[in-house]
């Protein structure tokens, strides 16, 4: 690809070539976004939803049910999905929001060599035999696929004081 803002790097070869692990997406999220309308964080989502609304899920696969029986309305969860549709070939993103161009890995882009995005999100309804969590919001384009549903715990994942 060669639509690069001014100081990217493009790396030589593309990581979607890999012949390395495989991974089955266990689900998709239901968002209203779609290309070109997507909030840039989670954080920017929940700002859009008391601005405007909005209906967030994710859609289990069939089969993946029994894995959130233990989940509860108003837990927190941590989300990994891939952004299916992010550059997977710059290794120096120009952001907008910097004075300059940075290394991928200190950014939260979704464009990068593994697009794997995260966000804690809260549970707000809850269908288990359905397989379709209600979420608070997500960032991503409706029908992106997700990759794994962590809790999130406190004790583990709120960093040291």
């Amino acid at each position: 690809m060669s639509d690069r803002r001014e100081g990217e790097v493009q790396l030589a070869f593309d990581p979607a070539d890999s012949d390395g692990p495989r991974m089955a997406f266990i689900g998709h999220v239901r968002t209203p976004w779609q290309p070109g309308d997507a909030p840039g964080n989670v954080a920017g989502a929940r700002k859009r939803v008391a601005d405007e609304g909005g209906a967030f899920r994710i859609e289990l696969a069939d089969g993946y049910q029994p894995g959130i029986k233990d989940f509860t309305v108003g837990q927190h969860i941590i989300v990994l999905y891939w952004m299916d549709q992010a550059r997977r070939d710059l290794i120096v993103q120009s952001p907008r929001h910097a004075d300059a161009p940075r290394g991928v890995f200190s950014l939260r882009s979704p464009n990068r060599p593994n697009p794997i995005a995260m966000s804690t999100v809260q549970i707000v309804s809850l269908d288990v035999e359905a397989g379709v969590i209600g979420i608070d919001a997500l960032d991503c384009f409706d029908g992106t696929p997700v990759v794994d549903l962590k809790p999130w715990i406190a004790t583990i994942d709120a960093p040291a004081s």
